[in-house]
């Protein structure tokens, strides 16, 4: 593991050095299409690349060394910004290919590729694997980490479609696979289903949104069958504060500190949501937050320092360390 090495949006960097690393993050999701035709109040190119050096200078103060950032096709992804970012900050950022698919994809690979009503190659699958080998359109950034989504809508047509693209990615590769889940509707499970059935070790997956549900058994069986777990949402009051800690908590009380990551899920700057309502409904959505609040209370709750150690830094390094097709 010594010798591995892990892309960032500054150049590759050994695993060793990754250090502290948030794995469920994003510097800016933005909606392109929209802005060149109806502009958001609020956005200045330079305003913003400030402001993200400013918060990760910020976060590197708080103990953070390593973000990766899961802004993929679907969620503005523009990676010069993202590597100007880098360029001026210490934190590294890991950078992500793969599809933002809630339900259908965009008509430019709806209609086509395997299964589609046009036909073709697996274009999706091709694009990732660029973006992995060659880097992202022509920063030269290398991804490092696949991401695809499944939604409380399920496996639809287009969300399996990108589901098995993003698995042939990452075996032709060997760079592990994230998500995003609708946890209570346990869709993590769909996902290692589709994974399998594409001949994937599942023990390269991380089952992101894990921690929105304290249905151990559902965490159990995700973890039975060698996944990672994302508890990464921590900051987002969709659930409250104490009951995401707990479940981290009782998930290390049954052993599966070596399962778990951990991370915020938010954004320097993100036109999901106005900035202000935001701010006014989820003021602990920042990437301080672990540090000031989610790790004294896991430390007060018995979460030994071996175990914090484990979730932010060990595991992180393991799945990204990991490379190779087969």
């Amino acid at each position: 593991m010594s010798a591995a090495t892990v892309p960032t949006a500054a150049g590759a960097i050994p695993a060793e050095s990754l250090g502290t690393t948030l794995m469920h993050e994003h510097i800016f999701v933005t909606s392109p299409e929209v802005r060149e035709n109806w502009p958001a109040p609020g956005w200045d190119e330079a305003e913003q690349i400030d402001q993200a050096v400013a918060k990760l200078a910020a976060a590197k103060k708080a103990g953070v060394d390593t973000i990766v950032d899961l802004t993929v096709f679907g969620l503005g992804r523009y990676v010069p910004r993202v590597a100007e970012v880098a360029r001026r900050s210490e934190v590294n950022i890991v950078v992500a290919t793969g599809a933002y698919v809630l339900h259908d994809l965009p008509v430019y690979f709806h209609f086509r590729g395997p299964g589609a009503p046009l036909g073709g190659p697996d274009l999706l699958c091709g694009y990732f694997v660029r973006d992995i080998t060659e880097g992202i359109g022509d920063t030269g950034v290398r991804a490092a980490m696949l991401k695809c989504v499944t939604d409380v809508d399920g496996l639809t047509v287009d969300v399996e479609r990108t589901l098995r693209s993003v698995a042939r990615a990452h075996r032709a590769t060997g760079v592990p696979i994230t998500t995003h889940t609708h946890a209570g509707s346990r869709r993590g499970l769909d996902q290692q289903k589709v994974f399998a059935e594409e001949g994937v070790d599942l023990s390269r997956v991380v089952i992101g949104h894990s921690g929105d549900t304290d249905d151990f058994a559902y965490l159990e069986e995700l973890v039975a069958a060698g996944s990672y777990l994302g508890m990464d949402r921590f900051g987002l009051e969709t659930v409250p504060f104490d009951k995401r800690v707990e479940i981290v908590v009782e998930m290390c009380r049954r052993g599966h500190a070596g399962r778990m990551v951990l991370s915020h899920d938010t954004s320097c700057w993100s036109d999901m949501s106005d900035p202000d309502q935001r701010s006014k409904q989820h003021p602990n959505w920042h990437w301080l937050h672990l540090s000031q609040d989610v790790l004294p209370a896991l430390r007060a709750r018995g979460v030994t320092e071996e175990q914090i150690d484990q979730m932010l830094v060990r595991n992180p390094r393991e799945i990204l360390a990991r490379s190779g097709g087969y």
